[in-house]
């Protein structure tokens, strides 16, 4: 996607350059091209401007508010404030790479500090997961960079270890690119670490993929459930999660009762 506003800041760091743009109230972050990492609107910084952003929510139509996230990879930091904001019974970890992101978080994208419910961890999300010396409810996984996903957190190896990271009923989130080469691989090694319990939710705004890997099966919910839930959801929460449901038709097995999973 082409940048769509002008420069508002700029930083160098270890040969990463780190852009945000501005256009029509609408404030963009990008590493290194002209391509979004993440959006947010300027007069409501909670909003989930992007698709994927809001897509990344879907697993509450197959599980309860989670008591602990684990997010790899910032950005714009809009997950993390959603979750901070809507959430308060949930606490959230997100471990960054690179400092100068977590930088730009705060300072144009009104991330807020540290507190009891939210921590911001610079390091490497790979050995973070590997390091982990309890389990969490859900991992979401969002973590492009200039070139596409790092190799160190799209191995089935990285994944299997995701899933050991996660309780029962936990759910390990990421985010994909529909378009990108490796799509079909990435896929296939999330089936395999997750033994096929894998759904996939596409984004009506642009062509990002969302992946979701459950622990544990969902006992193959009905169409009417789903959308019974949906509409429990989308009066807590600002989030089209009726559309999830029926968007859910197009990438998954199914039938016309039920969602295969």
């Amino acid at each position: 996607m082409r940048r769509f506003g002008k420069r508002v800041h700029k930083d160098f760091n270890d040969d990463v350059v780190v852009d945000v743009s501005e256009k029509d109230g609408i404030r963009s972050l990008h590493l290194g091209s002209e391509a979004i990492q993440s959006s947010m609107r300027v007069r409501d910084p909670y909003e989930l401007v992007l698709g994927y952003s809001r897509c990344m929510f879907a697993f509450l139509l197959f599980r309860d508010v989670p008591r602990e996230v684990l997010q790899i990879g910032l950005g714009g930091g809009s997950i993390s404030k959603f979750i901070h904001r809507h959430m308060p019974t949930t606490r959230s970890v997100t471990v960054e790479l690179l400092p100068q992101i977590v930088s730009v978080a705060r300072s144009m994208f009104f991330l807020p500090p540290d507190d009891e419910r939210l921590e911001v961890i610079v390091g490497d999300g790979a050995q973070h997961i590997a390091a982990m010396s309890h389990q969490v409810d859900v991992i979401l996984l969002d973590a492009f960079g200039p070139t596409g996903i790092a190799e160190s957190l799209s191995t089935e190896d990285f994944f299997g270890r995701c899933r050991e990271q996660l309780t029962d009923d936990g759910v390990l989130l990421v985010n994909l690119w529909g378009s990108d080469p490796k799509f079909g691989a990435y896929v296939d090694r999330l089936t395999r670490a997750f033994d096929g319990l894998v759904l996939c939710l596409p984004a009506r705004q642009r062509g990002n993929v969302t992946a979701l890997c459950f622990k544990r099966g969902c006992n193959s919910p009905t169409w009417d459930s789903l959308r019974e839930r949906a509409a429990v959801l989308e009066a807590h929460f600002p989030l089209e999660f009726g559309e999830f449901v029926a968007d859910m038709t197009r990438m998954n097995t199914h039938n016309d009762r039920r969602l295969l999973i």
